[in-house]
């Protein structure tokens, strides 16, 4: 610990006799230093012990003392050394009686005793503390090192609360809490999502500091927590916070600040590393794509755990305006990949902001990462590829978050606050590696019946449940039914009878005769003359299922003319 007035007094070889403030010894003492101003404030900066032979004070006038030691103490100014033998035999009554009543530590030097001593004794105990500090520090290094190799971040931060005498959590991008230690410490580390929100705001490295005395009212709240951002991104995905219950002292900080570059090395991959693992994620899709399941898992190791032996969700989302691109090319043009997703250095570099394809990645790893499951990511030009576990954290944290973005609801982070331009995403059915291909192709309609329907968001499953007749509301098919039926309505329109609306009726009774005759108010009779001219007019068959559902689908179509 750094010197005190106490430590001063019991130094042999100075022979210090306290004369007033008793009470305030236990003072760190900053430096010592000499003035003979009559008022050396200006000059003070706090924690200093000052040292004087009164050359230019009245210590005798006990107004002017009290005036003098008020702004001493005023000033931060710790302690007053006085030297007897010089300028006074004695400590004028005057002084001590100042010193006595604003409480400040006045200590007595002898005139053997220069002040040069006290500076020296002061210089050395501070230069021994900051050793000691410094050598604390380092062997809290190598602790919280061989902690982070053994264990991973769950070992360093344990070790971390034990350097500090409180607790450490770790928070993921969201701000949720990945890890904490001790134990217990659990729920006060949630208690700061909000924080750790509004720290991941601010550019990276950054820190804050929350809680303390003044939460005294909540005794649960009265620890002293400092924030630190991780990561070398301009917006950190991570955070540490470390819960003490006093400002943390020189080898503490030391300690903080080697779990803080420790963590950032766990927690942020290597460029090449990152670009290693994007490669095989790509390899290991194409071979489930390509119907070689035992291939991919080879390739894959213990990569990804169970992922493909459990049941996967096979995602494929797109930006809204790809998607918007791409339906206005059509639905089997081809939309020129004019966005490659930036490498692990590029996304080091900059933010996700402003790209909800990496954003929906980050929202998807972070959720996996939170629940302990493996999840496949891979970029393919204006789309993202997911492969991740059925009814698992990362599927329901992609439907959550394009449902938030789609209904204007506030987005989760990453997202928060940002000016996004959206997203269009497609599910596919539960699948297994053997027919990961059908789930692709699943995904793909799922995304192609989002886009067309203004969605965020389009389960395959729901498509099954749904019905086909809302997939009719389109240019496309109405412009095919409008051209199919239009000789049809060209007859009706002069009054040479009712040939469409005759057909509908035919056709919603499966042909039979009596009953849409009925329907229509008509003998069975003049209802087969008008289908006979349906086929002469059209030139088609009505005895042809596929012909049947295609008049069926056209009418269904115009139905709202």
């Amino acid at each position: 610990m750094p010197p005190t007035l106490a430590s001063l007094v019991h130094h042999s070889a100075l022979r210090l006799t306290v004369r007033a403030g008793e009470d305030g010894l236990d003072v760190p003492v900053r430096w010592a230093h000499v003035s003979e101003l009559a008022d050396p404030v200006p000059y003070m900066e706090g924690g200093e012990l000052l040292l004087i032979t009164a050359l230019k004070l009245d210590a005798a006038d006990p107004e002017a003392m009290r005036r003098y030691v008020k702004r001493l103490a005023g000033a931060g100014v710790v302690g007053l050394g006085f030297a007897v033998g010089v300028n006074y035999d004695d400590i004028p009554d005057a002084l001590v009686e100042a010193a006595r009543q604003e409480g400040l530590p006045l200590l007595e030097v002898p005139r053997r005793t220069p002040f040069l001593a006290i500076s020296k004794a002061v210089s050395a105990a501070i230069a021994a503390d900051q050793y000691r500090a410094v050598t604390a520090g380092f062997a809290a290094q190598r602790e919280l090192t061989r902690q982070a190799l053994t264990d991973g971040p769950e070992g360093l931060l344990g070790a971390l609360a034990a350097q500090v005498d409180g607790w450490a959590a770790l928070y993921d991008a969201s701000g949720a809490v990945v890890a904490t230690a001790p134990e217990w410490a659990g729920r006060r580390a949630a208690r700061l999502t909000a924080d750790v929100q509004r720290l991941r705001e601010r550019p990276a490295p950054a820190s804050s500091v929350v809680g303390g005395a003044e939460s005294s009212e909540h005794p649960e709240n009265a620890d002293r927590v400092e924030l630190h951002s991780l990561g070398t991104s301009r917006r950190p995905r991570s955070a540490l916070a470390v819960g003490t219950a006093a400002a943390l002292g020189t080898a503490e900080r030391y300690a903080v600040h080697s779990a803080i570059a420790l963590l950032t090395l766990t927690t942020e991959r290597s460029s090449s590393l990152h670009e290693a693992e994007q490669r095989i994620d790509a390899a290991v899709l194409r071979m489930l794509l390509a119907g070689e399941p035992d291939h991919a898992r080879t390739v894959a190791g213990d990569l990804y755990g169970g992922l493909l032996d459990a049941p996967f969700r096979m995602i494929v989302a797109e930006s809204a305006s790809a998607s918007a691109a791409r339906a206005h090319a059509g639905p089997h043009a081809r939309v020129p990949a004019t966005r490659t997703r930036p490498s692990a250095a590029a996304l080091a570099a900059a933010d996700t902001d402003g790209d909800p394809l990496d954003a929906l990645a980050e929202v998807v790893e972070s959720a996996a990462a939170r629940s302990g499951e493996s999840v496949l990511v891979v970029p393919e030009g204006e789309r993202l590829v997911v492969l991740a576990t059925d009814g698992g954290a990362a599927v329901t944290a992609c439907v959550e978050y394009a449902t938030a973005l789609e209904t204007g609801r506030p987005a989760p982070e990453p997202m928060a606050g940002g000016d996004e331009e959206g997203l269009v995403v497609g599910l596919s059915a539960p699948s297994g590696p053997i027919a990961a291909s059908a789930a692709y192709k699943q995904a793909e309609q799922a995304l192609s019946v989002a886009r067309r329907r203004g969605r965020a968001c389009v389960e395959h499953e729901h498509l099954a449940a749904g019905s086909v007749l809302p997939l009719l509301a389109d240019d496309a098919v109405r412009a095919f039914a409008d051209g199919l039926l239009r000789a049809l309505r060209d007859h009706d329109a002069t009054g040479r009878g009712d040939l469409v609306a005759s057909l509908r009726a035919w056709l919603s009774r499966h042909g039979q005769w009596d009953a849409a005759a009925a329907d229509l108010g008509v003998h069975r009779h003049t209802l087969r003359y008008r289908m006979r001219r349906v086929e002469e007019i059209l030139g088609r068959s009505l005895d042809d299922p596929d012909v049947r559902m295609e008049l069926w689908l056209a009418l269904k179509a115009t139905s709202t003319d």
